[in-house]
């Protein structure tokens, strides 16, 4: 009779081990990071988005490697393979080939893979520096004036309306257009450059800071921060350790969906000629010189007009998705 309940009592206690376990696993709980990186995973459009933003960060790093590999000095002119009669590429495609594998621009043959990648620094820098700009801006005074409320919420209010009724393009071709050619240590395609992003991410900050502002009024109202006020909480503790990091998500949300509008913008501006300046390589200056080649060699228009639109797509897909997994009402 003994031998019997000497055998079960393992059996018993791995059971409840187990039970044990399994409870443990069913109540565990899951961080917002864990929960929106789910709902990320799930959504295969974002994720594809966000491998060719990763894709276009990794090149625009190592241009210079991939150029020695893949192509040539993005100034390095190569008359050879232009027809002297209609300064177009030789070849058919626009001259593409095994040694120029986007082949080449018209009149002076410089490598078009080279400057479409070198093209993406440009693009990218000014896209994310500007953005950035635009955020701290629009973070700052948003929460002030949320918080504060009063004469300084209607004073930020008012410059922001105002900033919004602003032609910004207008505005930066007269700026640049005025600027001396060196200015800060820069000079050239740097002055420009920083003009640029100072400029965008001035005039970007008010979307920012009316969403910050915003969810800013609805969160001081909050228990969280009515038992922290009650417990003789500072303000600076209130806003840096209650406030700002509930403002992560909408923040992060906005930033994504602004990068893609500062690329157009740059691209504009270089189209227009108050970009960078030449020889620098930018996708929207192609844009300008190939209206001119059209008709004769579309390929060179196609393949920078090509690199905007999956960059902005890219960017625009993976922002519709980190919004989607950041909003707690989701059901994805």
């Amino acid at each position: 009779m003994t031998a019997p309940m000497h055998d079960t009592a393992p059996v018993e206690a791995g059971d409840a081990a187990v039970a044990a376990d399994v409870t443990k696993k069913a109540v565990e709980g899951r961080s917002l990071g864990r929960i929106a990186w789910n709902r990320l995973k799930r959504d295969k459009l974002a994720l594809a988005g966000g491998c060719v933003v990763l894709f276009l960060i990794v090149v625009a790093v190592f241009a210079p490697l991939i150029t020695s590999l893949f192509g040539h000095d993005p100034n390095e002119h190569h008359e050879d393979l232009i027809d002297p009669l209609f300064s177009t590429p030789s070849g058919s495609w626009g001259g593409i080939s095994a040694d120029h594998l986007l082949g080449v621009e018209p009149v002076n043959g410089r490598d078009v893979f080279s400057r479409i990648v070198y093209g993406a620094r440009i693009s990218l820098l000014v896209g994310f520096l500007s953005a950035v700009v635009a955020v701290v801006f629009g973070t700052v005074l948003g929460i002030l004036a949320g918080y504060f409320r009063g004469w300084l919420d209607a004073v930020i209010s008012r410059v922001m309306d105002m900033l919004l009724s602003f032609p910004q393009l207008l505005f930066i071709i007269a700026l640049v257009s005025v600027m001396p050619n060196q200015l800060l240590g820069l000079e050239g395609t740097g002055v420009r450059m920083l003009v640029m992003i100072l400029v965008i991410g001035f005039f970007g900050w008010p979307y920012v800071g009316r969403i910050v502002r915003g969810q800013t009024l609805s969160l001081r109202e909050r228990e969280y921060v009515e038992a922290a006020r009650s417990l003789g909480a500072g303000r600076r503790y209130i806003l840096f350790k209650e406030l700002l990091p509930n403002l992560i998500a909408p923040i992060i949300v906005y930033t994504t969906l602004m990068i893609p509008t500062n690329i157009l913008t740059e691209a504009a501006l270089s189209f227009l000629g108050v970009g960078v300046k030449p020889p620098t390589a930018s996708w929207g200056q192609m844009l300008s010189t190939a209206v001119s080649y059209y008709d004769s060699d579309p390929m060179y228009m196609l393949i920078p007009g090509l690199a905007i639109f999956v960059t902005v797509l890219a960017f625009n897909l993976f922002g519709d998705g980190v919004r989607d997994a950041l909003d707690p009402k989701g059901t994805r």
